[in-house]
C-alpha cells in the first residue's frame, strides 16, 4: 500500500545530508599501484560521493515500488493518493510501512554498508601495495 514511503523519507533525509557534507569535503590524495606495477597519484573515494551510492539505491528503489503500487491500483492521481486512506484501511497501511517499508529501508542500507566496506577493502589493498612497492625501490 505505502512501503516505499519509508525508503523516500531515508532518501529526502540522506540526500540533505549528501549535500551538507559535499559541501564540507576536502580530497584526500593517496598513491595507487596498479597490477602493470604503475604507481599514480589519485584522490580517495568521497563520503559525499558514498552516500550518493544509498541515495540512488533509495531512490531507485522507491521509484520502482511506486510504479508497482501504482500498477495496482493503491496509489492514485488524486487526493488522497493512496486508497488505503480512501477505504478506511489506514491501520493496515501504517502497519505495512512499519514492517515492509521498515525492512527494505534496513536492507538497503545494509547492502551499502556491505559496498562500504568492500570499498574501504579496495582502497587499502590499493595503497598499501604502493608501500610495498616504494620499500622494495
Amino acid at each position: 500500500m505505502a512501503c516505499f514511503i519509508v525508503p523516500v523519507a531515508e532518501a529526502v533525509v540522506t540526500t540533505i545530508i549528501t549535500k551538507v557534507v559535499k559541501s564540507k569535503e576536502k580530497e584526500e590524495k593517496v598513491k595507487v599501484s596498479f597490477a602493470d606495477g604503475v604507481v599514480e597519484d589519485t584522490t580517495k573515494i568521497k563520503f559525499s560521493t558514498k552516500l550518493g551510492w544509498l541515495n540512488k539505491l533509495l531512490w531507485g528503489g522507491s521509484a520502482l515500488l511506486a510504479f508497482e503500487h501504482i500498477w495496482h491500483g493503491e496509489v492514485v492521481p488524486f487526493f488522497p493518493f493512496l486508497t488505503a486512506i480512501q477505504n478506511g484501511e489506514t491501520a493496515d497501511m501504517f502497519a505495512e510501512m512499519f514492517s515492509a517499508g521498515v525492512t527494505m529501508s534496513v536492507l538497503v542500507t545494509a547492502i551499502w554498508v556491505c559496498m562500504l566496506i568492500v570499498s574501504h577493502i579496495i582502497e587499502k589493498r590499493a595503497v598499501h601495495e604502493v608501500k610495498l612497492t616504494e620499500e622494495t625501490l
